[in-house]
Order: C-alpha cells, then structure tokens, then sequence
C-alpha cells in the first residue's frame, strides 16, 4: 500500500518552494493543500482506511473532526471502522465559530456524550484546531481515546504530551514555519501565494493595518 505521502504527492497535494501564509498566520515555504486530495475519491478512501486501520484497537463509538475538510475523512474513517468492527461508528464534526473556536452544533454534541471518541485532523502546525475540538468532545461528555492527524509539519511540538492523550499520525512532513516578522521568504520579498492557504487574507489584514 502507498503511504499518504506518496498519495499526496501523486494528487500534487504537496507544493514546495513558495511563499504561503498558513491558517495560523505563520509563513512558511511549502503548503499542503488537502483541497487536491478530496476529489479524488479512490485515494480519500485509501486514506481513510489508513485511519481506520491506524486506530482500531482502540474501540471508537464516534469519529469527530473540524469542518470543513476533517468531515469527508470523519465519514470515511467511520465507515471504514464500521467494516471492521461490524458495527455502526458514527461520525460527526465541529464547526468554527466568529472567534476561531470549533464547536458542535447541529445537535452532534449528543452523539458523542458517553462515547469513545476519535478525534481527526487532515494537517497541523501548532495543533490549535484539534484542542479546540478536544475541548468540544469533553464538554459535550465524550472520552477522547485518541488523536489522529493525516500529516504532521511539526512533530517536535505536536505530540502526545500536547494533546494528553493518545496520538498518532498517518506521516509527517517537517515544515519550518515563521512569524510574519521574522519570516525570511518576506525579507527576501517573495511574493506571497494568494491563491492557496491564508495569503490572500494575510495581505487583506496588512493593508487594513496602513
């Protein structure tokens, strides 16, 4: 079997030696855009497999993942683990909300009250997102047994001991990130990638700002 990379790199997911402003206002020279992944739905499936396979023992009711991205990989991780329990995993998601927090809404925080919870991410940096969907999964009562990420660019931070649970991921990629101030790719006045990641909106904010 591919490892994820491998599959990455095939859909053109992985694109090196550019500018790119990420969600957490870090830059940094190489972007992965899942967005290249999702069309392609027999190598989403693969992955989610991976997932599946990755955390099976460790007996999920439910599989919750932030919006937008972590919904196509929530359902299919879920059916997958569906298959190899022989039982229905459910999956459910969060969404951000006006001051960047992810919740649950919908009515999904009463699936996951007394469950053993799978939390999912496609990417991370700094692992801002999954603890926002940690934090959602314990107020709405769920055990988190797990945290499984597609790709991880920063292992030396992101780990087991951020999170305080379990954590694994499918492959990493270690991408050196920057503040905006003391980025190099900005000194050395590479225009910044508008139309993949956050540049369009860094570029927004700056201008604002003058």
């Amino acid at each position: 079997m591919k490892d994820i990379l491998s599959i990455l790199k095939e859909v053109e997911a992985i694109m090196p030696n550019d500018h790119f402003v990420g969600v957490s206002g870090r830059h940094m020279d190489t972007y992965i855009t899942k967005d290249a992944l999702f069309p392609h739905v027999l190598e989403v499936e693969k992955v989610c497999k991976m997932f599946a396979e990755k955390n099976k023992d460790f007996n999920i009711d439910v599989v919750a993942a932030p919006a937008l991205g972590g919904i196509i990989l929530a359902q299919g991780t879920a059916y997958a683990l569906s298959k190899i329990y022989n039982k229905e995993v459910l999956a459910v998601f969060t969404e951000k909300t006006a001051e960047a927090d992810q919740i649950f809404t919908r009515g999904y925080d009463e699936y996951v009250k007394g469950k053993s919870v799978l939390v999912l991410e496609d990417l991370t940096t700094t692992g801002g997102s999954v603890q926002k969907v940690i934090a959602s999964v314990k107020k709405a009562g769920g055990n988190i047994v797990a945290v499984s990420v597609m790709v991880n660019k920063n292992p030396k931070m992101v780990n087991s001991a951020l999170f305080g649970v379990p954590f694994n991921s499918l492959g990493e990629l270690e991408v050196e990130t920057y503040e905006a101030k003391d980025c190099p790719l900005c000194k050395k006045n590479i225009p910044i990638n508008i139309k993949f990641g956050h540049g369009k909106k860094f570029l927004e904010e700056q201008k604002n700002q003058k």
